[in-house]
């Protein structure tokens, strides 16, 4: 279940969402929006009010003379209910 949510975001916009309950992260390609919301409540517990997902357009790559693309992601926004949090930042 940990394989499917990538990483989280963390650019001066996503850092800014936080402050409204929105979290950013890049998961996994095949998955629904219904499927991100349950896995999020599952994994973080948490209850997810909106899921928004955006797939970013193809990069590519070149390494030497062969040429390529990089691996498609989609980023997603979660929504939280107010008074929950999400533990990005890990507290040494």
């Amino acid at each position: 279940m940990i394989d499917l949510v990538k990483y989280p975001v963390l650019t001066e916009k996503s850092v800014r969402l936080i402050e409204n309950n929105q979290y950013t992260f890049d998961v996994d390609l095949r998955l629904s929006k219904p499927q991100i919301k349950k896995l999020f409540e599952q994994l973080f517990k948490v209850s997810v009010i909106g899921v928004n997902t955006h797939r970013p357009p193809r990069k590519k790559r070149r390494l030497g003379p062969s040429q390529g693309f990089r691996t498609r992601y989609k980023k997603v926004i979660i929504t939280i209910k107010s008074g929950e949090s999400i533990p990005i930042f890990s507290e040494n």
